[in-house]
């Protein structure tokens, strides 16, 4: 009966030792290390469309962009190091309305490729979704896919 007693006691301790480790995650921000702030806020608000908002932190050379429901683009300035870039570390967005993307782009003269790199190439996944790649002034990697929003 003891050792009854003691499995039982073992397993809901060991079970509310579980419970209390256990946590969700949303995504909340997104920061990028930038070097021109105003030259950066003007290409997400003027290109991408996105609203800046209220940066809370009241920090000089942060400035807040919103990525929509709730999440944030966090622009920063103020570190100076070098940052490394490559394609495979970008933000991605979709649109509905792909062709309107692609002829603002085309009018400011921002280049755009398919993954592999083809300057003005679409790329069509094999799930029918339109996918370019271009680059922001600091040089950090857009990817837009062409959907139906919800």
């Amino acid at each position: 009966m003891k050792k009854t007693t003691f499995l039982l006691l073992a397993i809901i301790f060991t079970g509310s030792l579980w419970a209390q480790e256990s946590f969700s995650l949303k995504m909340d921000h997104v920061a990028l290390s930038v070097k021109d702030l105003d030259q950066s806020i003007d290409f997400y608000t003027t290109v991408l469309k996105l609203h800046e908002i209220t940066n809370l932190t009241r920090k000089e050379g942060i400035r807040w962009v919103s990525l929509g429901d709730g999440k944030e683009l966090h622009l920063v300035s103020t570190i100076k190091e070098p940052v490394t870039i490559n394609k495979a570390v970008h933000l991605a967005f979709k649109t509905a309305n792909f062709d309107a993307l692609i002829k603002v782009l085309v009018k400011r003269n921002i280049t755009y490729s398919d993954w592999p790199g083809e300057l003005h190439k679409i790329n069509v996944r094999a799930d029918g979704i339109k996918q370019i790649y271009f680059q922001d002034p600091d040089g950090y990697w857009i990817e837009v896919n062409g959907v139906t929003l919800d």
